[in-house]
């Protein structure tokens, strides 16, 4: 199992607030990872940091021992849905079709076989019929469905996704965690921030608790403990491990 992504010393800080602090990480590769903690927990910059989106204070992030310039081609991202400008004049197919861009530049037109890659992605997440349609008109669950179709015509190694499951219907996120474990079947390694401790042990084999530091981080058997979850919510809750909780 070869490393996927690594993080090493990475601080980060908003108006000279920390954000993140000194974090180390490594992820293999084909795992299906959750990041967990508070608001304000640093999970978002995170990835966004990884993806170059934000500049940090100190340390690096490497893919493969590589820069994200350069591999960013094998890295899809699904942004958190309140981050997106809905309200841009596109279609359902159109916004599909740019997860080819990174493959095929921003002059070149798409062809025959990406549009078909399009269609097949929205078939996947049950968008189809909806290929015409402006974004705009979608219900939360359906816009995030097109921004995992989007993701998925990249033919990505490596995926982001922040907060897939926020705001969607209970339908929709079986079909998304359906859709997740698929790619780790294909040997995809899955990066996703979540917020819902209920579910962390059913939809991932691997957990990062962060809350501005890595609190923990491994296999979730060995990571998903009482200990671990009060260290990382401190005294804004308390979880049982039975599946209950008040967070």
């Amino acid at each position: 199992m070869k490393d996927t992504f690594k993080v090493e010393d990475l601080s980060v800080a908003y108006d000279r607030q920390p954000v993140l602090w000194d974090i180390d990480l490594t992820i293999p590769s084909g795992i299906l990872l959750g990041i967990v903690g508070p608001n304000g927990a640093g999970k978002s910059t995170l990835i966004k940091t990884a993806l170059g989106l934000i500049k940090p204070l100190s340390g690096s992030v490497s893919f493969n021992g590589k820069p994200y310039k350069k591999v960013h081609k094998t890295i899809g991202y699904v942004p958190q849905r309140g981050s997106v400008d809905w309200d841009f004049p596109t279609t359902v197919f159109d916004v599909v079709l740019m997860g080819r861009y990174g493959h095929i530049g921003w002059v070149r037109r798409p062809s025959k076989k990406d549009k078909e890659a399009a269609r097949l992605a929205l078939d996947k997440v049950g968008m189809l019929a909806y290929k015409s349609r402006q974004i705009s008109e979608l219900s939360g669950g359906q816009q995030q469905r097109v921004f995992l179709a989007r993701a998925l015509i990249q033919d990505a190694d490596l995926y982001f996704m922040d907060e897939p499951f926020a705001g969607v219907d209970v339908k929709t996120e079986k079909a998304i965690i359906s859709l997740l474990k698929e790619l780790k079947a294909q040997d995809k390694t899955v990066i996703v921030v979540h917020h819902d401790l209920n579910t962390v042990k059913d939809y991932f084999d691997w957990l990062t608790l962060l809350n501005i530091k890595v609190i923990a981080h491994g296999p979730v058997h060995e990571v998903y403990t009482k200990e671990n979850l009060k260290k990382t919510y401190q005294a804004d809750a308390l979880m049982t491990m039975d599946g209950t909780s008040d967070v």
